[in-house]
């Protein structure tokens, strides 16, 4: 039987992607599976994934003859899977030899265990450097979900099928969904566990996350998913106010994004990324904000009953930021 499946949706990573099938070759256990979704590469990624499933039937290759995205080659491959763990490696990373048995052996000694974390090597040009994360035996999802909020702990895990069937990925967004499903992972696990195996995850910054476009008002969008998904599962309310409280810190977060390169988009993405920013602004539920998003803060005063002067507060705030931080640059 296998027991892991590992899905790997593939977009023209031609110049890493052998790095990343080696690994899996040279993994210290043998019953897994990797699902490669070609989401419709235009270099010679398909060519490398159907080399490696010639010699290896453990290589399942699927090609998709239109780019749908991460989120939608991901829930192709996890239809496809036989595994009762689902682990997800992107297409320009690697695992360390030992890491799905480290993963296995995990879920095995504790059967109230959902996710089990790899322990995250950051990979640069030149050096690597561990993920800033507490070592950790166990915590409970709600702490996991929390933890995540703040990136005290990374998204980058393994997690037995039966969750993740029940939430797959969202391919409603094109950005940050992962981080939704990755959160909602966690809350339906008893248990959130750490392993010793390690994942190579190389920095680009040519990424979504890292680009001045459209896409990172996504966030936000993905927020108000995330809130709305909370509230369907029945959470203790204390976790919804946590959440709206990050979310409150993001929609600030976005506007000052949005002061600093509203100029470099399109003008029809800047008014659509503002128009996002003002619907998740009227929708914070202003009841739930206490001092974790520092709503008595200027910059953070919600001004609820004007949107116009919401933004002169923002401006004023970013334009006295960007004054001081220049300061001390002299």
């Amino acid at each position: 039987m296998t027991r892991v499946t590992v899905l790997i949706a593939v977009y023209n990573t031609e110049e890493y992607i052998r790095q990343c099938l080696d690994s899996l070759l040279s993994q210290t256990m043998s019953d897994w599976q990797a699902e490669c979704v070609d989401d419709c590469s235009s270099d010679g990624s398909l060519a490398v994934l159907n080399e490696y499933a010639a010699k290896d039937s453990r290589f399942v290759v699927t090609h998709l003859d239109k780019n749908g995205g991460q989120a939608h080659a991901r829930n192709v491959g996890l239809r496809k899977a036989e595994g009762d763990i689902i682990a997800f490696l992107d297409s320009d990373d690697w695992l360390s030899d030992d890491a799905l048995q480290k993963t296995v052996e995990t879920f095995d000694a504790n059967p109230r265990t959902g996710c089990v974390l790899f322990h995250c090597v950051k990979h640069y040009a030149g050096h690597d450097e561990d993920y800033p994360m507490a070592e950790f035996n166990v915590m409970s999802g709600e702490e996991a979900f929390e933890k995540s909020l703040t990136w005290e702990i990374h998204g980058i895990y393994a997690v037995r099928r039966s969750i993740h069937d029940k939430y797959p990925y969202d391919e409603t967004l094109h950005a940050y969904g992962d981080d939704n499903v990755t959160r909602l992972h966690y809350i339906a696990s008893q248990e959130v566990r750490l392993c010793s195996g390690v994942y190579y995850y190389r920095q680009h910054a040519s990424s979504v996350t890292h680009k001045v476009n459209i896409y990172r008002f996504d966030y936000l969008k993905a927020n108000s998913i995330m809130k709305h998904s909370l509230e369907r599962m029945g959470v203790n309310r204390d976790l919804i106010v946590t959440y709206e409280n990050c979310r409150w810190e993001n929609v600030v977060a976005l506007c000052m994004f949005y002061y600093l390169h509203h100029g470099e988009l399109p003008s029809a993405d800047a008014r659509h990324g503002l128009q996002v920013i003002h619907k998740a602004w009227k929708s914070i539920d202003l009841s739930m904000l206490d001092d974790r998003s520092h709503y008595h803060r200027f910059g953070f005063l919600p001004l609820r009953f004007s949107w116009r002067l919401f933004r002169v507060q923002e401006k004023i705030y970013f334009f006295i930021r960007g004054l001081l931080g220049r300061n001390k640059e002299q």
